[in-house]
């Protein structure tokens, strides 16, 4: 069995859709990798993530705003015989994105992307305090770029 490339872009968007979290790859100064898992929403070619004010990923996306986002799901252990170590594998799909960091700063804008967010895990919208607003960095990733592969499925 071969990896198969996703192209279509229905199935890229259910990859991402069935995803509980994704995972961040930005590179700092050194381009010294560092990939950290993040909650996220998506909605029109467009991935959004929230987090502090102030920390590690702040400062590299501050100063190098280029960004591979990771989403993989539907991982299923398989072999074809249980003796040999080579016949193992793993069922997958799996969507990378491409694009660049941009901070939100508009409080109506912050409002929309954090309801984004939260309607991918509760599926309904919130209200946010001026204090929470202040407080939470939320970045914006137009998909500049996908790559999609599959195996098993």
């Amino acid at each position: 069995m071969r990896n198969q490339t996703i192209s279509y872009k229905e199935e890229i968007v259910d990859v991402i859709q069935r995803c509980q979290w994704c995972h961040v790859a930005m590179a700092d100064r050194d381009n010294q990798p560092y990939v950290i898992p993040m909650n996220f929403g998506f909605s029109e070619d467009v991935i959004y993530i929230h987090g502090s004010q102030k920390g590690k990923k702040t400062n590299i996306l501050r100063q190098f705003p280029k960004v591979c986002i990771n989403f993989s799901t539907d991982h299923l252990l398989r072999y074809q015989n249980e003796e040999v170590a080579c016949s193992w594998s793993m069922k997958y799909r799996s969507v990378l994105c491409y694009g660049q960091a941009e901070f939100i700063t508009d409080p109506d804008e912050k409002i929309k992307a954090l309801n984004i967010i939260m309607h991918h895990y509760a599926n309904r919208e919130f209200r946010f305090n001026p204090p929470s607003l202040r407080e939470v960095n939320v970045i914006r990733v137009r998909v500049e770029r996908v790559e999609g592969r599959k195996y098993g499925y």
